[in-house]
């Protein structure tokens, strides 16, 4: 029963990543908004899910918008700094990330946060929706997004949307299947993570010779064969580091037979029975995985104490999931989309000249002459199936000493339905396919997208427009100059967002998007004939100078010897960076040859982030 009806400019269901960011910034842009949340902490991948060790988007150029501003709050809030782990450059406490949302939705008067409350059915006016019914409120509102972690609004709204597989005769992906198979049938989307928080306790026996940790009961199913071998590649302490946090904890989120689980993973959307039935079993997989931990590495290692907002603490508040309802919208982001360009560094970026976008009925209106990017993501294309190795096309490149991704652009018709007005998505659920997917569900992307989502909704009500007649232009503006949080809309690889020529690069190639070059690199001065880097003199301030030989070991592959300081003489480091210009040093210093250098060395990953090279 219906108590009380709120009415609202912006109505964001579900806050996670995306519904975040999108809450976020259509109340900063002046929209009256609503965020309903299912849990507690704001943020899903990023902090209610456990994923504190976040992957992609990593690079200096690309950490703008939300995203960038978090990473800005998490160095100056994070206790010993970001450094922790080898599987991310940041890693840090949930609990101190889902601070951070809240702090910033509390700044918001016009943003009103309601948790615990999930949607039960979505109200429609012929093709439009126009609000959603909770427990015992309903909320109307002239543009609705979906921020769900399942893509939930889409099936009670009967908006037409994807699960599983397609095949290759569909788009002509190169990854995807030929026909329908085992593979297919047992996994139709990629398996969630239940993520768990281990606590190294000590060495440190109590008088009674007991250790510290308590011990992890099993649960049921208990089968410690699934997970042996786990860590038989890596060794026990580099798999703890992989995605190890502060205080001695770790992140347990470990495919090789670890606790990713998808057994029965369409139960997560036949009913809410069924999707409890899975969560719970996904769970007992994690706890039994970090009992066959405890058993194998010893009992100086047990659960984590106080961090999740529940008991117990050291489980998430849900899974870790990578693939949800995937939206039918305007236009698909496929795997062509994310690849590279032949010969080149980067994807192609969208550009509206390749298709139309229909009107309600028939009619029809002409592409702008600009390109139709709203995010940027860069991550590789990563699949999970338990137990199973499935190749897929390439995007990964060596840059910076180090693997990242082919960065690509995700673009706004992707989160408009095809026949549906008053609503977008923003969150795993946009319109991309089941190949895609894997590099389109990372978490800064799907901040990007939930903040451009944000703006574009929030501009909807100003114009009284529906999102598909939205000016793509007048959106990718609004983004480019947000006076809180600007963003990257045109990756590039030198251009971070400190330069004072970064908005005339961005727009001349929104305007001008046949000239993008292939390797990603504006023709824009170097460094050192602009350093107009505030950000960069911070970064370097913070660093430790270092002195040693250089090695070039392979083409983006780099080792330092230590000379100096003595405390780490004769050690060997991994050199590292984010940024374009000491990239660009690091590829052409002379092998075997002294170096000083400024940076921050990460134990756990054995490498120095270098944020300022001079020679010998």
């Amino acid at each position: 029963m219906v108590n009380q009806t709120y009415t609202a400019d912006v109505l964001v269901v579900g806050g996670g990543t995306g519904g975040t960011a999108a809450a976020i910034q259509a109340a900063r842009r002046g929209a009256k908004t609503i965020l309903v949340s299912e849990f507690p902490w704001l943020g899903g991948m990023l902090t209610s899910a456990g994923v504190s060790a976040p992957d992609g988007n990593e690079l200096e150029a690309f950490q703008t918008g939300l995203w960038g501003a978090f990473l800005q709050e998490l160095r100056q809030r994070q206790p010993g700094g970001l450094d922790n782990s080898w599987v991310s450059f940041f890693s840090y406490d949930p609990q101190i990330g889902a601070e951070i949302f809240a702090d910033w939705v509390r700044e918001l008067p016009n943003l009103h946060w309601i948790s615990g409350e999930v949607p039960i059915e979505v109200f429609r006016q012929g093709d439009s929706i126009t609000g959603v019914r909770f427990a015992d409120f309903a909320v109307m509102a002239k543009i609705i997004l979906d921020g769900t972690e399942l893509g939930d609004l889409l099936a009670l709204g009967e908006i037409p949307y994807r699960w599983g597989w397609e095949l290759q005769s569909e788009w002509g992906e190169p990854s995807a299947p030929v026909s329908f198979n085992s593979l297919t049938k047992r996994y139709p989307v990629q398996a969630p993570t239940y993520v768990v928080i281990m606590q190294d306790f000590g060495e440190t026996m109590s008088t009674t010779g007991v250790a510290a940790a308590p011990e992890i009961p099993a649960a049921p199913n208990y089968n410690p064969s699934q997970f042996t071998g786990a860590w038989d590649s890596y060794g026990a302490e580099t798999f703890l580091n992989y995605g190890r946090l502060p205080g001695g904890r770790f992140m347990i989120n470990w495919p090789i037979c670890g606790n990713d689980y998808g057994e029965g993973v369409g139960r997560l959307i036949e009913s809410g029975v069924t999707r409890g039935e899975f969560i719970q079993e996904s769970r007992w997989h994690s706890q039994n995985f970090a009992h066959f931990i405890q058993n194998q590495l010893g009992r100086r290692y047990g659960l984590a104490e106080k961090v999740f907002p529940h008991t117990p603490t050291a489980f998430a508040l849900h899974p870790y999931y990578r693939e949800s309802r995937r939206l039918v919208g305007l236009t698909t982001v496929r795997e062509q989309d994310i690849l590279p360009i032949a010969g080149g560094r980067v994807a192609s970026i969208f550009n509206d000249a390749r298709f139309c976008v229909p009107l309600r009925g028939s009619k029809l209106r002409e592409a702008s002459p600009t390109g139709e990017a709203i995010a940027v993501g860069n991550y590789a294309n990563d699949h999970h199936y338990p137990g199973v190795q499935f190749p897929l096309q390439t995007k990964s490149i060596r840059w910076g000493g180090r693997w990242t991704g082919t960065p690509f652009t995700i673009p706004y018709s992707s989160l408009i339905p095809a026949t549906t007005d008053g609503f977008l998505v923003c969150e795993k659920n946009i319109s991309v396919s089941h190949i895609a997917n894997g590099a389109t569900r990372l978490q800064p992307v799907v901040m990007g997208i939930g903040q451009a989502a944000g703006m574009a909704a929030a501009m909807c009500v100003e114009l009284n427009c529906q999102p598909r007649d939205l000016p793509v232009r007048a959106l990718q503006t609004a983004l480019l100059e947000d006076n809180r949080s600007k963003t990257a809309i045109i990756p590039l690889f030198n251009l971070p967002p400190n330069r004072s020529d970064w908005l005339h690069w961005q727009l001349y190639y929104l305007n001008n998007p046949q000239a993008y070059p292939a390797n990603g690199n504006c023709p824009c001065p170097s460094w050192d004939e602009n350093p107009d880097s505030a950000f960069g003199k911070v970064l370097i301030q913070e660093s430790n100078c270092f002195k040693g030989i250089f090695y070039r070991l392979d083409q983006q592959e780099y080792r330092f010897t230590v000379t100096a300081p003595t405390a780490y003489q004769g050690q060997n480091w991994q050199l590292v960076t984010l940024r374009s210009h000491i990239d660009e040093q690091l590829r052409a210093y002379p092998h075997e040859q002294l170096v000083t250098l400024w940076g921050r060395q990460n134990h756990f990953g054995n490498w120095l982030l270098v944020e300022h090279l001079n020679g010998g």
